[in-house]
C-alpha cells in the first residue's frame, strides 16, 4: 500500500507542467563544448537544500550528454531561479448590502477570495563560454504547484525540470 501511495504520489508529481523556453546565439558551434562547471559564488535563489538537488539533477542529466563536470571547463553554467504567488483572479464570492428609500440609495460590496494562489517558480538556466564569457544559451524554465513537502517530491521535480530544460541543449537545427 505503501509504494502505491508513493507511485501515485510521483504520478501527480510528474504530471504538473513544466514549461520552457530556449534561445540561443545563431553562430554558436555546439559540437566544441565537452566540459562544463558552475559560476562560483552563484546566488540561485534557491535553499541549501534545493540547490543541491538541482546540481545533482543537472550533473546527472549531463553525464548521460557526454559532458564533464571540469574545473577548467568549456562552459560555465548559471542558474538563478525566482518564486512567485499567482494572482487570484476568478476564485472569489462577492456579498453585498444595499438599500434604498424614495431617492436615496447605497450599497456596500466586498470580494471574498477563496482557496489559495499558486506558487510558481521560473528557474533560468545560461550557458557562458569560459573562454569569451559570452552567453551562447539559455532556458528558462516555468512551473506551478512548486512542491513543498517532501523531498523526495523535490527531487522528482528538479528532474524532471533538469530533463525538459536539457531537451534543447545542443539545439537541433
Amino acid at each position: 500500500m505503501k509504494k502505491l501511495a508513493s507511485i501515485f504520489f510521483l504520478f501527480i508529481c510528474l504530471s504538473c507542467g513544466v514549461t520552457v523556453n530556449y534561445d540561443y546565439e545563431k553562430a554558436t558551434d555546439f559540437s566544441k563544448y565537452k566540459s562544463y562547471s558552475y559560476f562560483t559564488n552563484m546566488d540561485t535563489g534557491l535553499s541549501e537544500f534545493d540547490a543541491k538537488r538541482l546540481f545533482k539533477a543537472l550533473d546527472d542529466a549531463m553525464a548521460l550528454k557526454g559532458m564533464t563536470l571540469l574545473e577548467d571547463s568549456d562552459f560555465i553554467i548559471n542558474i538563478k531561479s525566482a518564486t512567485f504567488q499567482e494572482v487570484q483572479s476568478r476564485s472569489s464570492v462577492g456579498v453585498g448590502v444595499g438599500g434604498g428609500g424614495g431617492n436615496v440609495g447605497g450599497g456596500v460590496s466586498v470580494g471574498i477570495p477563496i482557496g489559495q494562489a499558486n506558487m510558481s517558480r521560473q528557474i533560468t538556466f545560461e550557458f557562458v563560454d569560459a573562454n569569451t564569457n559570452q552567453l551562447f544559451w539559455q532556458a528558462i524554465s516555468s512551473e506551478t504547484d512548486i512542491p513543498r513537502d517532501y523531498p523526495e517530491e523535490r527531487e522528482a521535480k528538479f528532474k524532471q525540470i533538469v530533463t525538459k530544460v536539457l531537451e534543447g541543449f545542443p539545439p537541433k537545427k
